[in-house]
């Protein structure tokens, strides 16, 4: 049993079980969590448990205060509660199809960022060449190409890692799983030419599910699969590879397990996941991808009206997630792709509509999210955009739909292909150029300019804005007063010896030169930390507010000495308490510099932080002011 096991589970049970928690993460001293119903969670009973500080509520988060020790008890509560330790997000339950598309974005999300980096050198490889910068068959090419193309073709390898953290399976035998995926003699072509080769003229000598199988494994027909690149298969065989594990750990002792689990799950799962998994999935998918296909082929444009309608309110529902492995297979097999064609403007349709409400807002505060908002839609990121402005007010989103529709339908029609995938937004342009055909490309700027204008003009004049014109005052504000812990003459922070406190890394505040050695509460709160040498306290107030006061420069080797402590971790304390005495002199004499810092380390909680400096500073004076918004 874990150090904190116990206490963990008592903070789950009081926070109304593992069922209300829609989300965990930790700061530096808190849990904090996102529950489903707050109203489930017991206040007073975590309040009065021993290891729990307090419990606050801020920004739709419902904070438990742990202290120092928070990671080691968020990792019990991760454990306890079942949570995945990505993201700190429940595993979806519901139907399969739900629980599947959790499960397809949990493992694509994690490496989204390098997907998309590497589409963008291949789009900008495939432009250069295009200009006649180089030739097809130069080293920079080659260089490039290798470069884009790496994350595309060992996608197995990627897809075992982060499978495996989502299925609870060693994330080095999802790697290992993923890399016999990819190995060369074991893919389909290399198993049908190497038999062609040995037997020419001859069929294939066995069938299984009506496929072709050119060779046997312990005499059961092996039929052959293209697995570079592919998305599906590694997924279900580290699922199945992940129940083999469990199953492994229970049978086999401890002493072994090191290697023997890996090896039992190896030698299980992927002659398994070769002989019925993989060409199961594979052709599963591939069933599917021909109904894209088809329904492309029946009528681009009603294909193109429908996805680009309706791609947002699939992001929206995380529900994109079942038609993206799809392009990147069909990516993988012909070189070239049309399934996601049809979206490449609804970005475009969203960030256009940000930008005519930008101009009809009143609301100076809602004006204020425009622009950034605009700016990260070009590059592709739309959330900003849908959550904070557009899906709020309704009508706009819907304008959105319908810029990203039409879009959709010039692009079919158009026959735009893609030819590689990951750059996003207006980097997304080259992923339609090829060789020396750039009509692609050209159509993808169109694309954008049709869902440009339609979301713009049915915005600016179809909208408008319902809210009342308001202005930020001060009785929008909240503030909170930190008076000062010590007598002493105030400089500013940045002038600290320490560099961590000179640079704000700890958060920010005041330096303070004690003229006497006492350190008073500064406000009515909790002890959050005490540290065992004395020389540093932490201190949160009732509204949440977290200071550090940090006596003197490295007094941490004094070890104690000079330093006297009145209240213990946990303590409550009032406004004027006595928290610690030092021996301003006896320090000094030991060749310790006494400057203190004193730091609001939550800074990122509060809009703005007003320090007093280049004054002197008694018992009552304030110190810091913290603002943030009602």
């Amino acid at each position: 049993m874990g150090k904190y096991q116990t206490l963990a589970e008592e903070i789950v049970q009081a926070i109304g079980g593992k069922e209300n928690i829609h989300g965990l993460t930790h700061c530096i001293t808190r849990l904090r969590f996102k529950l489903k119903d707050e109203n489930k969670a017991l206040d007073e009973k975590l309040k009065k448990m021993s290891g729990v500080v307090t419990v606050m509520k801020s920004g739709g988060q419902y904070q438990v205060v742990i202290g120092n020790h928070v990671p080691d008890v968020y990792s019990e509560v991760v454990t306890v509660a079942g949570i995945g330790e990505e993201g700190g997000e429940l595993t979806q339950e519901g139907n399969l199809f739900n629980r599947l598309i959790d499960i397809l974005s949990g493992c694509f999300q994690p490496f989204l960022g390098a997907m998309a980096a590497a589409g963008m050198v291949k789009g900008l490889n495939a432009l250069f060449l295009f200009l006649g910068f180089y030739a097809d068959n130069s080293g920079t090419y080659t260089m490039l190409n290798g470069i884009g193309d790496a994350i595309f073709y060992f996608m197995p390898v990627i897809l075992g890692y982060t499978a495996a953290k989502k299925f609870h399976l060693n994330p080095m035998v999802g790697i290992v799983i993923g890399a016999a995926l990819c190995y060369p003699t074991v893919q389909g072509p290399a198993l049908q030419s190497g038999f062609e080769a040995a037997t020419p003229g001859v069929g294939a000598p066995y069938h299984l599910l009506g496929l072709p199988a050119y060779e046997t494994f312990l005499g059961i027909p092996w039929v052959g699969a293209s697995y570079t690149s592919s998305v599906v298969p590694v997924i279900f065989i580290i699922a199945f590879a992940g129940q083999i594990q469990k199953i492994a750990k229970k049978l086999i002792p401890v002493v072994v397990q090191t290697f023997v689990v890996p090896f039992s799950v190896l030698l299980i799962a992927l002659p398994i996941g070769f002989l019925v998994i993989g060409p199961i999935v594979s052709l599963l998918t591939e069933l599917l991808s021909t109904s894209f296909q088809s329904l492309m082929a029946f009528s681009p444009a009603v294909y193109g009206a429908v996805l680009g309608f309706f791609w947002q309110v699939l992001v929206i529902f995380g529900l994109h997630w079942s038609v993206i492995p799809l392009a990147i297979m069909q990516m993988a097999q012909n070189g070239s792709s049309q399934i996601l064609t049809a979206v490449f403007g609804a970005s475009f349709a969203q960030t256009a509509v940000v930008l005519a409400m930008y101009f009809k807002f009143k609301d100076k505060k809602m004006k204020a999210l425009c622009m950034p908002a605009v700016i990260s839609g070009i590059f592709g990121v739309t959330e900003p955009a849908i959550y904070g402005i557009t899906l709020p007010n309704k009508k706009p989103f819907i304008f959105s739909m319908i810029g990203g529709s039409i879009s959709g339908i010039y692009l079919m029609v158009s026959g735009a292909t893609g030819y590689t995938m990951g750059g996003l937004g207006i980097f997304g342009v080259v992923n339609y150029l090829t060789g020396t055909d750039a009509s692609g490309m050209y159509h993808a700027f169109i694309g954008i300019a049709i869902a440009s204008v339609i979301g713009f003009f049915l915005t600016f004049f179809l909208w408008r804005d319902q809210t009342p014109e308001t202005t930020s005052t001060i009785e929008d504000k909240r503030k909170e007063i930190v008076l000062t812990p010590i007598e002493g003459r105030v400089t500013p922070l940045d002038q600290a010896i320490d560099q961590a406190f000179a640079k704000g890394v700890i958060g920010k505040g005041s330096l303070i030169y004690p003229d006497k050695g006492e350190v008073l509460a500064p406000f009515d709160g909790t002890v959050l930390t005490l540290f065992p040498t004395k020389h540093a306290i932490g201190l949160v107030s009732e509204t949440g507010l977290e200071l550090l006061i940090h006596v003197g420069v490295d007094t941490v080797q004094l070890e104690g000495k000079y330093f006297q402590s009145f209240v213990a971790q946990g303590d409550k304390v009032r406004k004027g308490q006595v928290l610690l005495k030092f021996d301003k002199e006896g320090i000094e004499k030991a060749g310790y510099s006494i400057e203190t810092p004193v730091i609001i380390t939550n800074t990122t909680d509060y809009e703005s932080i007003a320090e007093k400096t280049g004054i002197t500073v008694n018992n009552g004076d304030e110190l810091l002011t913290a603002v943030t918004s009602l």
